[in-house]
């Protein structure tokens, strides 16, 4: 006899048996879940066939709608011949060849890959490579062992990236494990930290940061930042020439500058990647959620052969990198990111974004008439639109109040799957997305302010 898979039982069972990440299983308990079926483009349909727009790309990992044909096809046929090997002591042919599809479209520069899990183990493995690197390179500089981060940064939930993360609220547990490095302030221009106004602040929220490299610098070993956009603080954009300067402050006093570009690679701010903007080429680069297109769990740390030189040697120099996870490199996962960088050129999906990212901007733009929105950021196609009490004074609605929370509720009663991050409501569609299906988003998000707030 089959087990009963009704949408009754599935929430049964998942009620009883899981842990959902970043969720308060108290009150999850206390209603019945979306339990997801099947994806059509930039759809998502639930077990009683009820369809949502995928509002933020599946947790900003989908790229050209789900179940793409090209994608799909390249999985299945990387199944007829095998779905995992190790890359200890052996490769693959999909590794190898996504590897230099990366090199080929990175910042000009970087010219080595190595392959993990996810963001997180991606950006553990630049924290890693970085000490060593100091330690082996001629001359050494053993002394470099910390980072520079921002404040509110996000950088994964491993040991090392909650170290230079500074979202409080996620790593006070874990203060006793975690290494120290040095916080800076994040540059965010609505509620300006050093209560100055851009441009005529000329980018103060920076000083912090070259007075620590000027006392410090022999003992740092990189900065760790979000290029363009601090993701998971609220969808936060840098004023122009940010990210150039820290490139600049880096160069000068020889620290490695690693972009975790895990959130805004892969087209999301309207280039491939978000150093692209202001011409910048890190030493080390993270990158996951949309390397597959969404289809498969895999990261890549991107480096420099100057740094991967330094890891060169005979077997008792012991300079090799002693890091490595069980599917690294995976053939599955690899075969879906390159069909997924191969759609970009196919479809000229770069080329098509630009016009609606313009109409984007558009359509967001009469919900600032609305009391209840304070800002509403946007950097490609990421955008943060936050709430606040009263957009004058803006004054903020208290966390407890939920009110992120119940606008998206409001969303997905309304046919369009959001998350919001706190008070702040975060919009990331599918690339792919048609004008049609984008005004219907904001459309639906625009009414759901309304009828809560």
């Amino acid at each position: 006899m089959k087990p009963r898979t009704t949408q009754k039982h599935l929430g049964t069972l998942d009620h009883r048996y899981l842990w959902h990440p970043f969720t308060q299983m108290q009150e999850w308990v206390e209603k019945a879940p979306i339990i997801i079926e099947r994806g059509e483009g930039p759809y998502l349909i639930d077990s009683n066939g009820r369809r949502y727009l995928d509002g933020t790309s599946s947790i900003w990992v989908n790229i050209h709608g789900h179940r793409h044909p090209k994608i799909d096809k390249a999985i299945r046929r990387q199944l007829k011949r095998v779905a995992h090997s190790t890359m200890l002591g052996l490769s693959n042919p999909p590794a190898i060849l996504l590897a230099k599809k990366l090199i080929d479209i990175a910042p000009p520069g970087l010219s080595r890959v190595f392959y993990s899990d996810d963001g997180s183990t991606a950006v553990e493995v630049a924290l890693k490579m970085a000490i060593q690197y100091w330690a082996q390179v001629k001359p050494s500089q053993p002394r470099k062992q910390t980072f520079i981060h921002l404040s509110q940064a996000y950088h994964g939930d491993t040991v090392g990236g909650m170290s230079v993360s500074g979202v409080e609220l996620f790593h006070k547990p874990f203060h006793a494990v975690l290494f120290q490095s040095h916080e800076i302030p994040y540059p965010h221009c609505y509620r300006c930290p050093l209560d100055l106004t851009f441009p005529s602040c000329h980018i103060d929220c920076l000083s912090p940061l070259e007075e620590i490299l000027q006392q410090k610098h022999e003992e740092i070993a990189g900065v760790v930042v979000e290029p363009m956009v601090q993701a998971v603080a609220g969808v936060i954009p840098s004023p122009p020439d940010y990210l150039k300067k820290i490139r600049d402050l880096c160069t000068k006093f020889q620290v490695l500058l690693i972009a975790d570009e895990v959130a805004t690679g892969f087209g999301r701010t309207g280039k491939m990647f978000a150093c692209e903007h202001e011409d910048v080429m890190p030493d080390l680069m993270a990158v996951s959620k949309g390397l597959t297109g969404g289809y498969m769990p895999l990261a890549a740390t991107l480096t420099t052969e100057k740094i991967y030189d330094a890891f060169l040697g005979n077997y008792d120099e012991w300079k090799t990198f002693f890091h490595g996870h069980s599917y690294t490199g995976n053939p599955l996962g690899c075969a879906a990111a390159l069909a997924s960088i191969e759609i970009f050129d196919e479809e000229q999906t770069l080329k098509k974004l630009k016009k609606k990212i313009r109409l984007l901007g558009e359509l967001l733009k009469p919900l600032k008439q609305q009391i209840s929105i304070g800002d509403i950021r946007q950097c490609g196609f990421m955008v943060g639109i936050e709430l606040v009490k009263n957009n004058t004074t803006k004054t903020p609605f208290p966390l407890t109040d939920r009110m992120g929370h119940q606008v998206t509720k409001e969303c997905q009663r309304r046919g369009l799957l959001i998350r919001p991050i706190g008070n702040v409501l975060v919009l990331l569609p599918p690339l792919s997305v048609t004008i049609k299906e984008l005004k219907k988003m904001v459309k639906i998000l625009g009414q759901s302010i309304q009828a809560v707030v």
